[in-house]
């Protein structure tokens, strides 16, 4: 065995990673590193730390392997191809910490198809003088849509890209779309803010939604059930007797989606508002009356 294939077995092997050969093509890497990706993402493996493990060594393995310099430097040199002219190495291939990272939610509102798409447009990518700016941009949607999640479709800088969004996406989120952004040798990336519209029916409060109710001055008096629409459905509930007008009811797992925790849920807030009778009839304003003077003898 040479000294060359001795150092690049002794360190970590991107090809076994990958479980590709060293003469593996660039297409053949491209689809080991989709395969695997698919399988250990996070957000398919929640809470899995050996997951997450595996899918920060296939992530590197891949951005080593799929730039032909960087992979020419690694069969070379081993696992310590980048501490080679180090500073070469970052003015070619920019920074490698966080490049594919999921912790600052590059991919946040795309589905797996729609990741890769954006990350394979990227593969390979140099970052130098002749990289295109990155590009702001806004969109609005409405609370069902952040509610539920939805794909959108959008045209900026020539360009028309689909998002998906997932339930639960609130205001201010920003997502991250790789080299979507200005033109270049290299395209910069696109960073979108989500604006959540304002409602007619509901405030949110971080996940939990604030509604407010209007029920009338008898079934608030003496108690009952009020039907109440909310976006995840219609259901009922059981008013106490002598409910009050600003009463806040609080309803468990009937708020927002957690972003990516789709099965959790914040809470209903429904505060209660009394309609008071405008017109009476002689017979009602009688009956009134009488419990108006029962009231005073109490």
């Amino acid at each position: 065995m040479d000294s060359r294939s001795f150092m690049v077995d002794m360190a970590k092997d991107f090809y076994s990673i990958l479980g590709i050969a060293k003469t593996a093509t660039a297409e053949d890497i491209k689809k080991a590193y989709r395969k695997l990706a698919l399988k250990f993402h996070p957000d398919k493996n929640q809470g899995n730390k050996e997951a997450e493990e595996k899918f920060k060594g296939i992530s590197e393995a891949y951005e080593v392997l799929s730039d032909p310099e960087n992979r020419k430097k690694y069969d070379r040199f081993g696992e310590n191809w980048n501490k080679m002219d180090q500073a070469q190495a970052q003015r070619q291939s920019g920074p490698r910490q966080g490049s594919y990272s999921y912790e600052s939610d590059p991919f946040s509102g795309g589905g797996f198809e729609d990741i890769f798409e954006s990350l394979f447009s990227g593969s390979g990518k140099k970052r130098g003088a002749s990289r295109g700016q990155d590009t702001q941009a806004e969109m609005s949607i409405t609370l069902e849509e952040a509610f539920s999640g939805a794909s959108k479709i959008f045209e900026i800088n020539n360009q028309t890209t689909r998002i998906k969004l997932k339930p639960g996406t609130y205001q201010g989120l920003k997502i991250r779309l790789p080299e979507k952004g200005r033109s270049g040798t290299t395209p910069g990336d696109l960073y979108i803010t989500i604006n959540v519209q304002s409602h007619p029916l509901y405030r949110v409060e971080g996940d939990n939604l604030h509604q407010k109710i209007t029920v009338d001055l008898y079934t608030a008096v003496l108690g009952g059930e009020v039907e109440v629409r909310s976006l995840s459905g219609q259901f009922k509930i059981k008013l106490p007797h002598g409910t009050q007008p600003g009463k806040l009811l609080r309803l468990k797992g009937k708020g927002m989606p957690v972003y990516n925790k789709p099965t959790n849920h914040g809470d209903l807030l429904l505060e209660i508002d009394v309609a008071i009778p405008k017109a009476l009839s002689e017979e009602e304003r009688n009956l009134f009356q009488k419990l108006q003077a029962m009231s005073k003898e109490k």
